[in-house]
C-alpha cells in the first residue's frame, strides 16, 4: 500500500504531472494500491478509481469516482463539488 498525503500540493503544473506519472508507474510496477490524500478534486477525478469524502474526520460518502462526481448524495459532497 502506497500512502501519498498531499504529494502535489504547492507544486507547479509541470512538476505535479511528473509526480503523478511517477506514482502511477510505481503503483503499476509494484502492483500495489494507493491511498491518495488530496484537496484537489481535479486530480481526484483524473487518477482515482474510488473516492471517500471526509468532513470533520468522518467519511460521509464513498464510491466509484465517476458516480460520486456525477451524482453526489451527501450535502457536504454536493457543496464540495459545487465550490
Amino acid at each position: 500500500l502506497l500512502i501519498a498525503d498531499e504529494p502535489t500540493t504547492a507544486l507547479d503544473v509541470t512538476v505535479q504531472a511528473q509526480i503523478l506519472e511517477l506514482l502511477a508507474k510505481l503503483k503499476a510496477r509494484k502492483g500495489m494500491s494507493m491511498l491518495f490524500i488530496t484537496h484537489d478534486l481535479g486530480i481526484v477525478r483524473k487518477i482515482a478509481d474510488r473516492v471517500c469524502v471526509m468532513t470533520k474526520g468522518k467519511i460521509v460518502e464513498s464510491g466509484p469516482t465517476k458516480d460520486i462526481f456525477a451524482n453526489p448524495q451527501h450535502a457536504y459532497t454536493k457543496h464540495l463539488l459545487a465550490a
